[in-house]
């Protein structure tokens, strides 16, 4: 261990490690690479010209944003105007046209100031993403039919969307540096590029992803600020405090910890604190209407609800969803700090937010971006991450069968309410299977793809290669006794083989 008081110094990376290949460590990429050419060669030259990985990916995610464009097509000429149904069974319905006018924006009105006609006296949204809107209204010409104003304030939207899928894919292929191409797991998912313009929660997970860099890069202050920014969007980022606490309790690492949470609080209440002061009722809305929201789509409360001749009541679910969310929280504490090896930070961080995501009230399509970068960088695994997706597409088809079965009247077109609730427990399966391959790797270091490749944390941060100082469990004595070790010849997850060994080729 190291003394009190002396700080251990950052791993030294080897200057000539070679980033990782997908196509040589992944069967599924390998397979799907045959598309492009096959699998790249030994003597291929990466990084020498314009193309380099960051490029590739960025684009390839604004290609794929463009298809997400295209299958809201039917949508965008007729189905948002015209007819409730037929956005549901084109599966290309979006919340941003009708929300132009449906929240005052159309009017001219001031979010959190401005009062709403009907039962919606507010805007329902964080300050961040309710400046994000505003800004779409103001890029919106004012003139021509309510139909060309919502159609341009989609596409002032979508625009800016696209930006932060840009700066996503960009901020996943950069977080861990010797796989880069990973990022090409978020440019071509399928559930990211079909939600992508159903909302506004993409402005958040650009923050967040942007928050995960700067932490890899050891800039706690950097990702403390951009994820009390990515809070002030929307609420779900707040809980990666959970598992970095959790982390840098284990590795002693409390100054960046409190760095983080001191640049959160702080950049949370610069965009907030002007609203509370001054349009307090607007800017509670948000909480009073998440709080007051009743059981809704996606849920397994849902399933629970339809089935219950006697259905559990609002205030119930929001403390039994409150109990279970402490509950897998403290489960992923014992994790941390009983597992052979500490777990990687984005492993933690897919953890929770899927622990947020799978027992809150409500499961919007569009929830799957939350947990796209994280993901990737929890497990860059094309097999397990596609089998997840599939899930998420089979959902993402099945709310919108749902609701054009119960908006068709007497024609019945869709899905009944039976089949929805097996379209939501095929999300719920898909993300929990993919949760225990992460929790499996935890407990199972070896079989973690990353490390296996050679790296320790890469998106750790100060956490890459530090010596564990608090450990508990049978994890405890090993992990002491091999401290010294690991910072110094483990910080990239190779163990140093002895003289006699070969390298397999």
């Amino acid at each position: 261990m190291t003394p009190a008081g002396v700080h251990e110094p950052e791993p030294v990376r080897p200057p000539d490690a070679e980033p990782v290949r997908p196509t040589r460590e992944d069967e599924v990429a390998a397979a799907g690479s045959e598309l492009i050419g096959g699998p790249i060669g030994r003597r291929a030259l990466l990084g020498t010209t314009w193309w380099t990985p960051v490029r590739v990916i960025a684009l390839v995610a604004i290609g794929m944003f463009a298809l997400g464009l295209v299958q809201k097509a039917p949508c965008y000429h007729s189905a948002w105007f015209f007819g409730a149904s037929s956005q549901y069974t084109h599966a290309c319905y979006s919340d941003i046209p009708h929300l132009y006018q449906g929240r005052g924006f159309a009017d001219g009105l001031v979010p959190y100031f401005d009062k709403l006609p009907g039962d919606m006296d507010y805007l329902e949204y964080p300050v961040l993403t309710g400046v994000f809107m505003e800004v779409a209204a103001w890029l919106t010409p004012g003139s021509g039919s309510i139909q060309h104003q919502e159609q341009w304030y989609w596409f002032a939207n979508a625009g800016m969307l696209m930006v932060c899928t840009a700066v996503i894919a960009v901020c996943v292929t950069r977080t861990q540096r010797r796989r880069p191409w990973d990022g090409l797991l978020v440019a071509l998912a399928p559930a990211f590029a079909l939600t992508a313009t159903i909302n506004w929660d993409l402005l958040a997970v650009a923050l967040t992803a942007a928050a995960m860099l700067m932490w890899s890069r050891g800039r706690a202050l950097a990702f403390g600020v951009l994820l009390g920014l990515a809070t002030a969007a929307k609420l779900y980022p707040v809980v990666l405090l959970g598992p970095l606490l959790v982390l840098c309790w284990r590795a002693g690492r409390w100054r960046e910890y409190f760095q983080a949470v001191g640049g959160a609080v702080v950049a949370w209440l610069v965009v907030n604190l002007p609203v509370m002061l001054f349009a307090f009722q607007g800017w509670s809305k948000f909480y009073s209407f998440s709080h007051d929201r009743g059981i809704d789509f996606g849920s397994f409360w849902l399933i629970w609800a339809q089935n219950s001749s006697n259905p559990p009541t609002t205030d119930f679910v929001n403390t039994a969803a409150t109990v279970l969310v402490v509950l897998c929280f403290l489960g992923i504490a014992a994790l941390t700090f009983t597992a052979p090896r500490r777990p990687r930070f984005a492993q933690l961080a897919f953890l929770m937010v899927a622990a947020f995501i799978l027992t809150n009230k409500v499961y919007s399509p569009q929830y799957v971006l939350w947990l796209v970068p994280l993901a990737v960088l929890a497990r860059p695994k094309w097999r397990d991450f596609l089998i997840w997706q599939a899930c998420e597409v089979a959902y993402f088809l099945g709310i919108w069968m749902y609701l054009a079965y119960t908006t068709s009247g007497d024609a019945h077109k869709g899905l009944p309410t039976q089949g929805y609730h097996w379209a939501i427990a095929i999300h719920l399966l898909g993300t929990l299977y993919l949760c225990a391959v992460v929790v499996r790797d935890i407990l199972m270091p070896e079989r973690d793809v990353v490390r296996r490749a050679g790296d320790d944390d890469p998106s750790g941060g100060v956490l890459d290669g530090a010596e564990d100082v608090f450990v508990l469990g049978p994890a405890a004595r090993p992990a002491r006794h091999a401290a010294p070790f690991e910072a110094s010849q483990v910080a990239w997850g190779r163990p140093e083989q002895p003289p006699h060994e070969g390298r397999s080729l």
